[in-house]
């Protein structure tokens, strides 16, 4: 394990390995182990040991930090001043199984986004700046700490999701806003899948602001909460904001809602939790031995998806962002020629493996395969900024 304590001492090894013709893995706090295709690397390199907070005023509503610096410590820092990352990272260690402590740099190498990201934008629309070190052991500084700065913006775009593939994050500058002080949910018991997304895209449709929108069937619905949601399939909707601006609100949402089944609603404590637990995937953290999918498709198409797989393999399922991304537990093997099969006859999507035995994975691909246009593009950018192919081989599709 390589964990350099500033960006010049993780230039000079990568500059080390690149001149020996060796490859590197590149981690940050390893949290999400077992995460994309099999790396086959020489060496790991962590950004663990380059950590800290560089510059945050909460006025300007901009943190800068080093990539290795703990997610805890950005958000204990974010909280005191009653702000916070719009996207809500989810934190993978239960669901993959791993321990050590998430970094800042890992969640936007991975673009890791939570529930409000269908409307607050994923992590990488909140990052402004970041500094790196490309597959050549250079020092390259894209972005700035003002949106209007673009000098470098799609740079700081292409590295978030990268997955350490392109290069070796340093430090990274992101858009933080104010923590609502108020927020419930609107709970809606009964609904069949068809009925919750319909129910869902009404609900989006009007002007209470809704900032989450999920669906957790029977299956996994004695999964939240410590089993006290009510009997049946939870239809959960969330409103933030000023106290008085959420009462008002969520009595309205309430009132348009209110014949299509029962219906109360969470206070902000067990609001928080079940938002929490559906950000961090918590009803499929027991088995880790089940294969486990996250599917993104159009909305309206999720429990269509999740209904044709049903008549073929054994699989559970619950719906966020509206019904677009399904999390998918299969009971045996992944099925990934099925899964996109169906993907493709229902218009099209995404599909990533989380989780699966070493012995199922064999021949899947973690990742959605690129058409041909895509992949030719990725290899032309992986080529510039990786030339000689020592980060991260294999992460994301062949070497």
């Amino acid at each position: 394990m390589l964990s350099p304590e500033n960006e010049a001492g993780a230039a000079d090894i990568i500059r080390d390995y690149v001149e020996s013709g060796r490859s590197l893995e590149i981690i940050g706090g390893n949290t999400r182990s077992g995460f994309g295709n099999r790396v086959e690397a020489d060496a790991t390199l962590s950004s663990r040991g380059i950590s800290g907070i560089v510059a945050y005023n909460p006025a300007e509503m901009v943190m800068t930090a080093k990539a290795g610096t703990p997610v805890a410590e950005v958000e204990a820092a974010l909280s005191a001043a009653r702000q916070m990352m719009a996207f809500e990272p989810m934190d993978h260690r239960a669901l993959m199984g791993t321990k050590g402590e998430p970094t800042i740099g890992g969640v936007f190498a991975a673009n890791v986004s939570g529930p409000r990201r269908y409307v607050a934008g994923a992590a990488r629309d909140s990052l402004l700046g970041i500094r790196f070190v490309n597959g050549k052991g250079e020092i390259i500084k894209a972005g700035g700490r003002v949106m209007k700065n673009v000098t470098g913006l799609d740079l700081v775009k292409l590295l978030a999701g990268s997955f350490g593939t392109l290069g070796f994050l340093t430090e990274v500058t992101f858009r933080v806003l104010p923590t609502p002080p108020a927020q419930t949910t609107l709970l809606i018991s009964g609904l069949e899948d068809d009925a919750a997304t319909n129910v869902m895209a009404a609900a989006m449709a009007t002007s209470t602001e809704v900032s989450g929108a999920a669906h957790l069937p029977e299956s996994v619905r004695s999964r939240f909460l410590n089993g006290s949601l009510p009997d049946g399939a939870a239809t959960v909707l969330r409103l933030e904001g000023l106290p008085a601006s959420v009462d008002a609100r969520a009595q309205k949402l309430q009132t348009i809602l209110s014949a299509l089944g029962p219906s109360r609603f969470l206070d902000a404590d067990e609001s928080r939790v079940l938002w929490r637990d559906i950000r961090n995937v918590a009803p499929y953290a027991a088995d880790q031995a089940k294969p486990l999918w996250r599917v993104s498709v159009a909305p309206s198409q999720g429990h269509r998806l999740v209904a044709a797989l049903r008549l073929e393999a054994g699989i559970d399922a619950f719906y966020d962002w509206q019904g677009g991304l399904v999390w998918m537990q299969m009971e045996f093997d992944p099925e990934a020629n099925l899964l996109s099969r169906h993907i493709r006859a229902l218009g099209g999507g995404h599909s990533t493996l989380l989780r699966a035995l070493p012995a199922s994975r064999h021949g899947i691909s973690a990742f959605e395969p690129l058409v041909i246009a895509e992949d030719e593009l990725s290899r032309r950018i992986k080529a510039k900024l990786d030339p000689a192919g020592i980060f991260n081989p294999g992460k994301m599709g062949p070497r």
